[in-house]
């Protein structure tokens, strides 16, 4: 895949078929679009285009950006895209006067004069240019005037996997990991450095390692235990995760505490990453450190149970 950061470095193609959108989280609906447009480009003889934008568009045009949180990071998305097939991907950073171009400057501008689009394929739903004026209607009735075709994924298709960005955002913020994997069509991950923290577990029989997450706009599930998949130097292991306050030991701040099963080796400072499995119960407050530890052996056990299912 052909990564342009910016629209300065292309130039147009010769058969461009191409679609547009954040693809937040690459989830199942978003893949749908991108199956049908490597298709189109195959059938066509031509090369998939993907247009995205970063930062996300709400975080500058929302008056409620710094609620938001996002499924990837733009690392993630970049890596989702390639393994769907996408052959040129096209980042364009979101600014408020991108925001202000109109849909006919969009298209003239952007799909017709960079990109030089000979096909657009696009979700029934997707909106394009300043106050998401543009749409499916408008460039229907006018694409001859612009040179190329458009060709619209129905709603029946897009809806048949009942899935958006927001629904898998609401799953996470459950703590619902099981149903957001099946909307994404993939466990949801979380990637991070380990990071040294109060050493508490290694007290208790359950060393852990703490992690700092790359982005801070990735979301963090809801406070919780968790069964996890830890991939980490090209290994799989499995373990237990804790998200929160650590309220049996006065914690204040929320942390991400992983206990790596079946593993001993000092990783301050090395990349992590978490694949969500399952979901084992809330954070809770213990009455002191022998009741704690007899909820962590019985949490291993659920772990483990649940990662060999």
């Amino acid at each position: 895949m052909i990564i342009y950061r910016g629209l300065n470095d292309i130039q147009p193609l010769p058969n461009a078929v191409v679609t547009s959108g954040t693809f937040d989280g690459v989830h199942r609906g978003h893949q749908t679009i991108l199956a049908r447009l490597t298709e189109v480009a195959r059938q066509s003889n031509g090369e998939s285009v993907l247009i995205t934008y970063w930062p996300h568009p709400r975080t500058v045009v929302s008056n409620d950006s710094a609620n938001l949180k996002l499924l990837s990071t733009l690392d993630e998305k970049i890596e989702l895209l390639d393994q769907a097939g996408v052959e040129h991907l096209v980042i364009i950073p979101f600014t408020r006067s991108f925001s202000e171009l109109t849909s006919e400057e969009y298209i003239q501008q952007i799909l017709v004069d960079k990109i030089g689009t000979k096909k657009l394929v696009i979700g029934y739903d997707h909106r394009f240019g300043r106050d998401r004026e543009g749409g499916f209607e408008y460039i229907r009735a006018h694409q001859s005037e612009y040179g190329f075709e458009v060709e619209e994924i129905s709603r029946q298709d897009v809806d048949a996997v009942g899935v958006s960005s927001s629904r898998i955002r609401a799953a996470l913020s459950e703590g619902n990991v099981h149903t957001a994997g099946q909307l994404l069509g993939r466990p949801y991950n979380l990637t991070g450095t380990i990071v040294k923290g109060r050493q508490l577990g290694r007290t208790i029989g359950f060393p852990t390692a703490n992690m700092q997450v790359d982005d801070p706009m990735k979301l963090v599930p809801a406070n919780g235990v968790y069964a996890v998949d830890v991939l980490y130097a090209d290994q799989s292991l499995s373990g237990m995760l804790n998200i929160g306050f650590r309220p049996t030991v006065a914690g204040t701040n929320q942390t991400i505490e992983t206990y790596i099963f079946d593993f001993d080796k000092d990783i301050y400072g090395e990349h992590m990453t978490l694949r969500f499995r399952e979901f084992l119960r809330p954070e809770q407050k213990f009455d002191g450190l022998p009741a704690l530890v007899e909820q962590l052996k019985r949490d291993e056990e659920a772990a483990r149970l649940a990662i060999s299912d």
